[in-house]
């Protein structure tokens, strides 16, 4: 009866699991990467139209019935084409008439001269006659810089878009007659928020695609920054130029503009590190006992597929990117791809 009570106790001793502190501590497997700074750039798409900069609306200075108005909306035209002809009979008539008056004043201004010099007429009469050749003078050069008035030519060559009389018409002054563009000064509008306004320049190239045109896309370069920001949109506008214009490229016609802006360098993560609980964000960082450690974390702008860090992370530091199912903080780790040598 002993032998078998003493083999019963020698059973149940075997078959007891070790004591705690002889069960090795499990590794957690992870993959890490460096904290560092990094050159990074924005790529975002706006969208914007097409605008002609180059572009003059012509009004009349003169009042009149139009005899001459040969062009239509599509027609192109050549810098110094006579554009708009203004019935200038009547003011022609005048001109003739001011002329005489000039001669005869010339003629007076002759005489009272020789008789200045005898002493028959007086200073004073002298002097009405050379005033009034200056009056005759004056009204002849109105006259004919309103005669030139009734003829408006093409300040350059461009398109005609809009024409909005026709012969026959009698118009007022300051009427709209035409409006013309210049088809190589044609340019894609885009409002920007302020914030990538401040980091553009003069001659930053992007990408524009024109819906109209299909999914081609073109090269543009930023021609101009306007210096002020809308006070209730807060964005600003840039001016965007077409290199080379493409064909069939119209005013109004809907673009769709890449801009890539790049970055001073700054520390940022991959994305997939940034962790986010009730108390904010964090990140897993290994420190030199190979042992994760939470630590929190301000981010900043998303880059793509990489978060910029504010504030928590400095440069040099072990980051964890992957392999989070089951890590705690103060747990042992060991990187993957990559186990630090402290």
């Amino acid at each position: 009866m002993k032998i078998w009570y003493i083999f019963f106790i020698i059973l149940t001793a075997c078959t007891q699991p070790p004591p705690p502190t002889a069960r090795k501590s499990t590794i957690h497997l992870v993959k890490t990467t460096i904290a560092s700074p990094q050159a990074l750039s924005t790529t975002i798409i706006y969208t914007g139209n097409i605008r002609a900069r180059g572009i003059a609306r012509i009004f009349t200075q003169e009042s009149g019935r139009i005899t001459h108005l040969p062009y239509y909306e599509g027609d192109t035209i050549k810098a110094n084409a006579l554009l708009v002809q203004v019935d200038d009979t009547l003011l022609k008539a005048e001109l003739n008439k001011t002329i005489a008056t000039y001669k005869y004043a010339a003629i007076n201004v002759q005489r009272y001269q020789k008789l200045a010099k005898k002493k028959i007429v007086s200073a004073d009469e002298l002097a009405r006659a050379q005033t009034e050749l200056e009056i005759a003078l004056a009204e002849k050069q109105i006259l004919q810089t309103r005669i030139s008035y009734t003829k408006i030519t093409a300040p350059f060559s461009g398109i005609i878009t809009a024409r909005l009389a026709e012969p026959g018409d009698v118009i007022n002054t300051n009427s709209h007659i035409l409006t013309i563009i210049a088809p190589n000064s044609l340019i894609v509008d885009v409002d920007i928020s302020a914030r990538l306004l401040s980091q553009l320049q003069l001659g930053d190239m992007t990408s524009v695609r024109i819906d109209a045109l299909g999914t081609k896309t073109f090269k543009g370069k930023i021609s101009r920054i306007h210096p002020s920001i809308n006070q209730q949109t807060r964005l600003g506008k840039i001016e965007i130029t077409l290199q080379p214009l493409p064909k069939g490229a119209r005013v109004g016609q809907f673009c769709r503009v890449t801009i890539s802006n790049p970055i001073s360098p700054r520390i940022s993560l991959p994305y997939t590190a940034l962790r986010r609980s009730d108390e904010g964000e964090y990140v897993f960082i290994v420190d030199a006992d190979k042992k994760a450690q939470r630590q929190r974390v301000r981010s900043g702008q998303r880059f793509a597929d990489r978060i910029e860090i504010l504030e928590g992370v400095e440069e040099g530091q072990f980051v964890v990117i992957k392999g989070f199912l089951g890590l705690q903080a103060g747990k042992r780790v060991q990187s993957q791809t990559w186990s630090p040598k402290l």
